[in-house]
């Protein structure tokens, strides 16, 4: 078995930043739980990761184009060693075929033990090969013995998916996804992108249950980042209604001095799903665009253990 590749030590404590004065149970509205989303490098950056986490939590490993993929299962490895779930991602149009794809899934398999992925198209413009789209990975067979199978999903539309702005194409795709679950023993749910606006995600909650989509659904959140951080970020990865949340804070100069973190958005949608026992949203999934130390120092704060 290779060695364990040790997670780096903090050199200095993590900076303060200032909690949302949320109620602390405000995760137990949430019973799927809590995810991280990494890269092999913000990994190995990471000090924070095993003292900020708990054992056991699921991590998504983002398959960036041009990361070979020793450094992804070197990563899978990495936290499956600390106690943690690694979830990679398996973007479709990175492949060549269904021949690399069970190579890949061999290799998660064989070297760190991984039962779970994200399956997604990926956001390259022109597929490297025979694969384009999660549907081909799910009806692949190679995921036969993984436990959890996640598809993505993207509560304020998504233009490589529906260039026109729309969704039309984006619910069609997730509704043959989903019905998939009757073909495969796995557990499948929709992890999102990340998003700034509760009302967006309660429309779009409501529109996935019209087109009879049921999967549980892990929302996307950014956890505590200067402003300017999340406008970039926002703007990269379109999120509409959420950029325009940003440009409204972005008025009050105040704001730009002071990380802004999650919690009035996770206190509205858990508030609604007191409310709403049906409201899909099952679980919470961090991306920590302003450091993993200050989204886990946030928890921390924030959560009733």
């Amino acid at each position: 078995m290779a060695q364990t590749d040790p997670l780096p030590k903090p050199s200095k404590p993590p900076e303060q930043t200032s909690p949302s004065q949320i109620p602390a149970d405000w995760h137990q509205a949430f019973p799927a739980g809590l995810s991280l989303e990494v890269t092999p490098r913000t990994l190995a950056k990471s000090p924070d990761l095993a003292n900020g986490f708990e054992p056991g939590t699921r991590v998504y490993i983002a398959h960036i184009s041009g990361t070979p993929i020793r450094q992804m299962t070197d990563a899978a490895r990495v936290l499956r060693d600390h106690g943690f779930e690694p979830m990679p991602h398996i973007p479709a149009r990175l492949l060549s075929d269904t021949h690399e794809l069970a190579e890949w899934v061999a290799r998660y398999e064989g070297e760190a033990g991984v039962q779970q992925a994200l399956l997604l198209g990926g956001g390259l413009a022109r597929p490297t090969g025979t694969l384009h789209d999660a549907l081909q990975l799910l009806e692949s067979g190679a995921f036969s013995n993984f436990t959890h199978l996640h598809i993505a999903g993207h509560p304020e539309g998504s233009r490589d998916i529906d260039p026109d702005g729309g969704e039309g194409q984006a619910m069609r795709a997730l509704s043959l996804k989903a019905a998939f679950r009757e073909r495969s023993d796995a557990s499948m749910a929709i992890v999102t992108q990340f998003t700034f606006d509760p009302q967006a995600v309660i429309a779009w909650a409501d529109r996935l249950r019209l087109h009879d989509v049921t999967l549980p659904v892990h929302l996307g959140v950014a956890g505590p980042a200067k402003l300017q951080t999340l406008l970039r970020y926002a703007i990269s990865c379109g999120i509409g209604p959420s950029l325009s949340v940003l440009q409204k804070r972005a008025q009050d100069i105040t704001k730009l001095l002071r990380p802004i973190d999650p919690g009035a958005l996770l206190q509205t949608l858990a508030a609604h799903k007191r409310l709403d026992p049906d409201f899909p949203v099952e679980g919470i999934h961090f991306f920590p665009l302003g450091g993993i130390a200050q989204t886990a120092q946030w928890l921390a704060q924030n959560r009733k253990t």
